[in-house]
């Protein structure tokens, strides 16, 4: 069930969006409401309230640390998630016995909504409506960004941090000054949102916004789908990104009405809002990109690779695998087969998603083509127990980080690329142009 607003808290949301004596970037707006001021300016330290608590398999950790402090309770039950989607299905028995303490710490502290195993926490949050624009939201997850891609300042905390919020609500901030990416042109055929958004991380490097905030805004930016600005914000953290925003305009208005109850509001920058930069990125140009191991700045054009032969495809993670990117990888694969030295996973973002693509019809493509389908959740992403890679091997995968060992053996190699390319790559055995297989233009 979506989360349902008592009045007082819908009393405390009142004044997000109103306006100020001086033009402020989302992040700034955000941050001033939170902190009950009217107004902030960049390095100023705040102590902001929280609407919204996530998280997975380290909440066990987190009650453990409330339990040994003598704290009974979390700041407000209505205001916190758990997910299990790291480890799911439980991998070893250790595992298993932190989910059982994650569900009975969950009832000890009146946590009201634990989510269980419904899917990657980010994908599950979002479409169950608990992602609201202008919403501050901390997460036990690095890629808490990706709730950005409804106006919400969405970010990821460590265990110690998120234990002192479970218990008072509350965190201190330094605001961050805000980095512009003005998005322009047309796409071309077979370029989607992950395409722009690895260009950007092999454009302009990953520390061009550390602990800043990133605003994505343009033509291109205001036509993508919510599939595509997830995909964005989700990895505004591969740029250093303390937040990562799309504006919540007709789009993300149309999405959330029928997913959150009450009405919800327009909310983006002002119009004199001061940035520390601003890149204008015309993306007409633009071929399919891969990002070589081991770094997501790695970037070259498809067309620069060269011979790779992969054993692994994989079409999941927190990044991508939402239904969009599904029935992409659908239209690739149908009427052809999976390489024979080509293993294809796919791990649907969440149960809802996979739901979807099974009434669509998009599963049994996939699985007809010779893809293997996983219980939905993190998968093969953080290398912890599924899809593993073994030394000499290569994966090309839809996720956001290709470090070192990060999917398995430190001697495999993994190169980030979109859906379409995932899929296209799984067909020939090798990464290779996806616009030999699929000749579409949308920013998927």
């Amino acid at each position: 069930m979506a989360r349902k607003e008592t009045i007082r808290f819908a009393a405390y949301r009142a004044g997000r969006i109103t306006g100020t004596a001086m033009g402020m970037t989302m992040a700034e707006k955000v941050l001033a409401r939170t902190s009950g001021r009217e107004a902030v300016g960049v390095g100023t330290y705040l102590t902001c309230k929280a609407d919204l608590l996530m998280t997975h398999e380290a909440f066990t950790l987190c009650a453990m640390q409330l339990s040994g402090l003598g704290v009974k309770e979390v700041f407000d039950p209505e205001r916190v998630t758990i997910v299990l989607d790291h480890y799911f299905p439980a991998p070893t028995e250790q595992m298993a016995h932190g989910h059982s303490l994650a569900r009975e710490f969950a009832r000890t502290f009146g946590v009201r909504h634990f989510l269980g195993h419904a899917g990657i926490c980010h994908q599950v949050l979002t479409e169950r409506g608990f992602i609201r624009p202008g919403d501050l939201v901390f997460g036990t997850d690095s890629h808490s960004t990706t709730y950005g891609a409804l106006g919400a300042a969405g970010a990821g905390i460590g265990l110690t941090e998120m234990t002192y919020v479970l218990a008072t609500g509350e965190l201190w901030l330094q605001v961050p000054p805000t980095v512009r990416f003005l998005l322009e042109g047309e796409a071309g055929p077979a370029i989607m949102s992950k395409d722009v958004m690895i260009h950007l991380a092999g454009r302009f490097g990953t520390e061009v916004a550390q602990y800043k905030a990133i605003e994505y805004a343009g033509p291109v930016a205001r036509r993508m789908s919510v599939a595509g600005r997830m995909t964005m914000a989700n990895m505004g953290a591969e740029l250093g990104a303390k937040f990562a925003f799309f504006e919540a305009d007709e789009v993300a208005l149309a999405y959330l009405a029928r997913r959150v109850d009450g009405q919800i509001a327009p909310f983006g920058a002002d119009a004199d809002a001061e940035y520390e930069a601003v890149h204008s990125v015309d993306i007409s140009e633009l071929e399919p990109q891969i990002a070589c191991p081991h770094n997501p700045g790695n970037v070259k054009p498809v067309t620069d690779i060269g011979e790779v032969p992969v054993q692994q495809a994989f079409l999941g993670s927190c990044t991508n695998a939402r239904l969009e990117d599904l029935a992409v990888a659908a239209k690739i694969l149908s009427g052809r087969k999976v390489h024979e030295g080509t293993r294809l996973l796919v791990t649907p973002a969440s149960q809802e998603v996979y739901l979807e693509a099974t009434k669509a019809g998009y599963t049994q493509t996939l699985l007809e083509a010779g893809a293997a389908i996983t219980a939905s959740g993190c998968g093969a992403c953080p290398g912890g127990h599924s899809g593993l890679l073994a030394p000499g091997e290569a994966c090309i995968s839809t996720t956001n980080r290709n470090f070192r060992g990060r999917m398995g053996s430190p001697e495999a190699d993994v190169y980030l690329a979109s859906p379409a390319s995932v899929a296209a790559a799984a067909v020939a055995g090798r990464i290779t142009d996806p616009r030999e297989f699929w000749s579409e233009t949308t920013l998927v």
